[in-house]
């Protein structure tokens, strides 16, 4: 079962440090909800050098949701 962070309404670096903590704590599968730009570019390039594959879904205008899988 996957691990779910919801950043929305925060600035980064905050959205960048939840979703790295639930990272250093092993999480295989992590759902990041958040509403910045900033904040997915920089959720997207941290996990793809972590290893993660990235999958993103739109949800209602000016939100997304990010699926951070890990590739081992």
């Amino acid at each position: 079962m996957g691990e779910r962070v919801d950043v929305r309404g925060l600035s980064c670096p905050l959205p960048l440090m939840k979703v790295k903590a639930v990272m250093d704590r092993g999480a295989t599968e992590i759902k990041v909800h958040g509403d910045t730009p900033a904040a997915r570019e920089n959720i997207t390039r941290l996990a793809e050098n972590r290893n993660y594959a990235v999958t993103e879904e739109r949800t209602t205008p000016g939100e997304w949701k990010l699926v951070l899988t890990s590739e081992g």
